[in-house]
């Protein structure tokens, strides 16, 4: 769950001047454009927002889309449009980690599950137990691989604060994987 590439964000990264381009036209106010760009953001920002903001991951996904649509006539520069959008999803995230609303899920039917859905579910309750802000940390390092000085800026704080949230994430996910 914390490892891996950008998925279908590759793809997109690999064709920075058609995005750029794509950019624009959806600045221009091209829907199809704006459908295109959605339709390659949602899964990576689906992905961001749910390993921050957990059960409200949906919410924060698409309050994130709702933002970018908003903004987009703002960006300037169009090749930074992957980074413009990482950002809003952090924050969207967070935001919706901050709020008291407690959203009422029902409990899931009884099945028979493998030994990765289990895993998988051990990493987000393990998760689920560190404060939002280290999850952040520990989704922009590990999952986006993004560099301390990276993760610094998208979250706005100094660099020695990304280490000493970093380490404190990833002791605090390991104290509480041992407690399982």
């Amino acid at each position: 769950m914390l490892g891996g590439g950008g998925g279908n964000l590759s793809r997109f990264r690999d064709t920075l001047p058609a995005v750029e381009a794509q950019v624009r036209a959806a600045q221009r106010g091209d829907p199809l454009a704006m459908d295109r760009l959605l339709t390659e953001l949602a899964p990576w920002v689906a992905r961001i927002c749910a390993a921050i903001a957990l059960d409200q991951g949906e919410d924060a996904m698409q309050e994130t889309l709702i933002v970018v649509l908003r903004n987009l006539p703002a960006l300037r520069e169009p090749a930074a449009w992957r980074a413009w959008v990482r950002r809003i999803a952090v924050r969207e995230a967070l935001r919706m980690t901050q709020d008291d609303r407690v959203v009422a899920m029902p409990d899931p039917p009884e099945a028979t599950v493998s030994a990765d859905l289990d895993t998988a579910i051990d990493v987000r309750d393990t998760l689920r137990k560190l404060p939002a802000g280290q999850r952040a940390v520990l989704v922009l390092r590990n999952l986006e691989d993004l560099s301390e000085q990276e993760t610094a800026e998208v979250l706005g704080v100094p660099e020695g604060t990304v280490k000493s949230r970093l380490h404190r994430a990833q002791q605090g996910f390991r104290d509480h994987w041992e407690e399982r």
